[in-house]
């Protein structure tokens, strides 16, 4: 029975009239014992209580002495009713999610694909949602069109073009939650278009691999090396790249492969998914320009606002070839799940007013220079061969050191969340090892610590160092 209580609090009580002061009593220590009623918390008076469950004043009464005699409830003249403070439930251990290496307790965290949310720009943030409350027509608040709001694809549209070369319109363009919505709902509306199978490139992260699988896709690696993505054993009809920065090797395509990459897509009627997931963050010279530009109408350009922002905003986007605009479209309104326009309509001010490039440019500067940093604190053996760009870089494993296991193993004493390589491979192994370190993680006053706790993992592990290598 849902209790409505006098003091204006709803609470629920699994409590059946008839059952007397014995039966409240127990309804009450269920709700205590289940925490849902916790320490402090002030119960009504025992008159309004009475009278909101149409029991007589005593019964209530009784039932509240007993629960003070039985150390539940505390009980002071003048003052409410409390709950007292009893011996919380035993959780169950909190365990890493699926395919994370995080420990429950780590304290640090250099975990691939996660920006500085310290560094979230809330003042830029909260003046943009001021702006958007204060200005935008009411029909923002209604529901929003299935490719996303007109305002954001706009200011999409705009910024794609100018930062990343990509060739589009509005009308191209479909906002959705993140790379994981997309990837899903991409995935979906191929199957429905009579397309089975996706390519990813192996290595790639297990996560998006697992969703296109979920929507009815079988699943095809094709290898990577130095140049990037091997084109020519591409043969599925739609392939899934990271040319920009590759997760999880950090190499770039090279740009035979990229010419060749266009040339299959147009050549042999498929498409390929170019996910920029972090295509802003180049380093050493200006960032690479959108593959998408080479084919517009075989290439799925796919970006997030999660690696420059947050990933708890869930804002992502495609820009699609004009035949998948509808599949795509009626395949997000089957779901029903969309950002909240709010999100959406401020995000379009950001990028309107220049304060999204500000902030991503201020952040680029950070990230190059805590690369930087950890390369001079890398020993010789264990410097990663990817291009300087991101928000991660791999530090292989010497044959002849430390498996992945072992370093993992010393990493949760030095309370350290890192992630290895094991869950990014598609085929069989035995396979090259190593650490996949997200170096943008870390707060600002966090990033030494967690950076001498990699270095003290790696010591620990039995990692040589040799004379002439970092400390």
């Amino acid at each position: 029975m849902a209790v409505l209580w006098s003091s204006s609090r709803d609470v629920h009580l699994d409590w059946q009239p008839g059952s007397g002061q014995r039966g409240l009593a127990e309804a009450i220590r269920r709700a205590i014992r289940s925490g849902r009623l916790e320490t402090g918390t002030a119960l009504p008076s025992t008159r309004a209580l009475a009278e909101d469950l149409g029991v007589a004043r005593g019964t209530v009464t009784k039932a509240y002495n007993q629960l003070a005699a039985e150390g539940y409830l505390r009980t002071t003249q003048g003052a409410p009713t409390r709950v007292a403070a009893i011996a919380a439930p035993q959780a169950a251990p909190a365990r890493p999610r699926p395919g994370s290496e995080e420990p429950a307790d780590a304290r640090w965290s250099l975990l691939p694909g996660r920006p500085d949310l310290a560094a979230f720009p809330r003042a830029e943030w909260l003046a943009a949602t001021r702006k958007v409350l204060q200005q935008a027509p009411p029909d923002v608040f209604g529901y929003t069109d299935d490719l996303g709001a007109p305002a954001l694809r706009t200011a999409l549209a705009r910024y794609l073009a100018r930062s990343r070369g990509v060739v589009t319109d509005p009308d191209r363009i479909l906002v959705c939650g993140g790379f994981a919505q997309a990837i899903s709902v991409l995935a979906a509306a191929l199957h429905h278009q009579g397309v089975h199978e996706m390519a990813f490139e192996d290595p790639s992260l297990h996560r998006f691999r697992n969703l296109a699988a979920a929507a009815g896709q079988r699943i095809a690696g094709v290898p990577v090396d130095g140049a990037g993505l091997r084109v020519s054993e591409l043969d599925s009809p739609v392939a899934v790249v990271t040319p920009a920065h590759q997760f999880p090797l950090g190499v770039t395509l090279a740009p035979e492969r990229r010419a060749e990459l266009a040339r299959w897509v147009t050549n042999s009627g498929a498409f390929a998914v170019e996910d920029d997931y972090d295509g802003e963050f180049r380093f050493d010279r200006e960032p690479v320009g959108a593959l998408q530009s080479l084919a517009p109408e075989r290439f799925i350009y796919a970006g997030t606002a999660s690696k420059t922002l947050a990933p708890a905003l869930r804002l992502g986007w495609l820009v699609l070839p004009r035949a998948l605009v509808e599949p795509v479209r009626a395949a997000m309104a089957d779901r029903g799940s969309r950002p909240p326009a709010l999100g959406q309509h401020v995000l379009a001010e950001m990028l309107e007013s220049g304060k999204y490039d500000q902030h991503v440019r201020r952040r680029r500067t950070v990230y190059r220079n805590r690369r930087d940093r950890l390369l001079s604190l890398l020993p010789r053996p264990l410097r990663p061969s990817g291009i300087s760009a991101g928000l991660h870089l791999l530090v292989p494993l010497p044959a002849a050191g430390p498996d992945e296991a072992a370093v993992l193993d010393h990493a949760r004493r030095h309370s350290l969340a890192l992630e290895t390589l094991r869950n990014t491979w598609i085929s069989p192994g035995p396979h090259p090892q190593g650490i996949v370190v997200g170096y943008a993680a870390p707060a600002d006053h966090a990033f030494t610590p967690a950076i001498d706790a990699l270095m003290a993992t790696l010591r620990d592990a039995g990692v040589r160092w040799s004379s002439s290598s970092g400390s």
